[in-house]
């Protein structure tokens, strides 16, 4: 599917929920897209959306078609993003590059690494985009924080710590809570310390995983340890059962770098060098009232408009192996999902 030159990328939302509400105040913002279509599985939420936020078409669930498969058949929709629950990732990703669309996918990408590796071959026998929007690695404060990494300002990397938790009432009719949607602690919450590390250090070579299962089998808490081959190592933890400072330390053989509560959406890093005295850097979302998801939305646009099938700060490989690593958590946890019987 080639992308046009002469007008804005139409974009299509697949669900309505409020991640979805979340990323589409953004997407408005962005300066080459056109809110084009919203799917829903009943009629009133997809059109109560597209009254919201402006959208030209809308689509429902009806006895011929799913209103996803419905977005995917409109021949004038460009580029789709996925606001689903993670268990319906692959199969929504999955009919919309069958369909020729490009596909943004909230995170994490799939369930598991399978279903991760089955949608990068879709997007590359089709020369579609496909891209995992994690949104934290698009973020201004990452990339400066992966700068002064790279340059050596905190020497060699040694040493990580992450976490990421808060309080969550128990509430078995919420997609968190529910293991058939992948629920838990882990897809929801360790990504985000899992970014800091990897971004870091790299993919490990030996990962260790505790965690306390509820009594419906879903994570409530859970503590990885990544080792790597030279003796670094990172510490994460991730919660639904206690309030934590949401943060993350990268220590070096000469200083150390702190990225400011919470993680996910840090504004602020700390850094400390040789001379021992912290600095501060601060970081202001230069679009007004943006969240901080339009920068990932204007990589994914400049990825289409360039021809390109992945954008080089989330490439598929990374996706795949993010995917393998909680694949790997998982077996250590005995944590299963139902997508895993695919």
């Amino acid at each position: 599917m080639s992308s046009p030159a002469d007008r804005p990328l139409r974009w299509g939302v697949v669900a309505t929920g409020r991640i979805a509400h979340r990323v589409t105040s953004d997407l408005a913002q962005l300066e080459d897209a056109e809110l084009y279509a919203v799917s829903s599985r009943t009629e009133a939420a997809a059109q109560a959306f597209a009254g919201r936020f402006g959208f030209a078409a809308s689509y429902a669930d009806d006895a011929g078609a799913t209103g996803y498969q419905q977005l995917f058949d409109d021949p004038l929709v460009d580029v789709v993003y996925i606001a689903t629950p993670h268990a319906q990732h692959a199969e929504v990703a999955r009919a919309a590059l069958k369909s020729g669309k490009h596909v943004v996918c909230e995170k994490p990408l799939t369930i598991n690494a399978r279903e991760a590796e089955e949608l990068a071959d879709l997007a590359r026998d089709g020369g579609l985009f496909l891209m995992e929007a994690m949104w934290t690695r698009f973020l201004p404060a990452t990339r400066r924080a992966m700068e002064l990494i790279r340059s050596g300002a905190i020497g060699d990397v040694r040493w990580v710590q992450a976490d990421l938790g808060f309080a969550a009432a128990y509430d078995p009719t919420d997609r968190l809570w529910d293991p058939a949607a992948g629920g838990g602690a882990l897809l929801d919450l360790t990504v985000y310390p899992l970014t800091w590390a990897v971004a870091a250090l790299g993919f490990p070579a030996g990962m260790a995983a505790a965690c306390q299962l509820n009594g419906d089998g879903v994570d409530v808490q859970n503590t990885l340890t990544l080792h790597y081959p030279d003796g670094a190592v990172a510490q994460l933890v991730s919660t639904l059962q206690a309030d934590g400072p949401g943060t993350a330390t990268i220590s070096g053989s000469k200083g150390w770098l702190r990225v400011g509560a919470p993680l996910y959406n840090p504004r602020q890093l700390e850094i400390c060098g040789q001379d021992g005295v912290p600095r501060v850097e601060a970081f202001e979302e230069e679009d007004e009232g943006a969240e901080g998801f339009i920068h990932e939305l204007r990589e994914a646009a400049r990825c289409i408009r360039a021809g390109l099938q992945e954008s080089p700060l989330m490439p598929w490989a990374d996706s795949v192996a993010m995917m393998k690593l909680l694949d790997e958590a998982r077996r250590q946890l005995g944590l299963r999902y139902v997508n895993d019987a695919g």
